[in-house]
């Protein structure tokens, strides 16, 4: 008897295609014109298959740079807490300047940032899915450094995340300069001579 195909591993493949086509689309046209048909069409679905998962085109690429970032072993949002804050965090900005600088993200991270601006809904999405879990994780390895003496312990942790990484954030954004690993290193020891007991 032949094995009927499986309708949940069939979907799977569709919401994989779709995430794909639209990481591509987005890095190879820009989210303005990328466009629901385009991405149907390069994931070989139809319209409706993508409206059933998604409202919006924003709401696609949130999902398709969310995919990329769970593809990796740096899905574990746990900062590493080796005891020493220091070497720790330029661990964490080195991966996160280099990650910044790879085409493979920064195409999408452009156009969803532009989106989010524009788009309060997304931009709650945004936090509740990204950026409020992996503060969350950044924040408890500076709790960590709080109990071990190595930062303040009445540092308001949101603002000491905004002085790490805000001035990255600024200079990749505006394309200001370069992002190096020496650039994260000098990020990192500021911040820590800043937020020293």
């Amino acid at each position: 008897m032949a094995k009927q195909p499986d309708p949940a591993r069939r979907s799977q493949r569709s919401r994989q295609a779709i995430l794909t086509a639209a990481r591509e689309l987005v890095s190879e046209v820009g989210f303005a014109k990328l466009s629901i048909e385009a991405i149907a069409a390069r994931a070989g679905v139809g319209k409706q298959t993508i409206y059933r998962w998604w409202p919006s085109k924003g709401a696609v690429v949130l999902d398709a740079f969310l995919a990329l970032s769970e593809a990796g072993p740096e899905h574990d949002l746990a900062l590493p807490d080796t005891g020493d804050l220091e070497a720790d965090l330029k661990t964490v900005m080195r991966a996160t300047v280099a990650e910044f600088a790879d085409p493979a993200f920064e195409g999408p991270v452009r156009a969803l940032n532009l989106e989010i601006i524009n788009d309060p809904a997304l931009a709650a999405q945004y936090r509740e899915k990204l950026a409020g879990p992996v503060d969350e994780a950044k924040k408890e390895r500076l709790r960590s450094a709080q109990k071990a003496g190595q930062l303040a312990a009445g540092a308001d942790l949101d603002l000491a995340l905004e002085l790490l990484y805000a001035p990255l954030y600024q200079r990749w954004l505006l394309r200001s300069g370069p992002l190096t690993p020496q650039y994260a290193d000098a990020l990192v020891d500021a911040f820590v001579k800043a937020m020293r007991p």
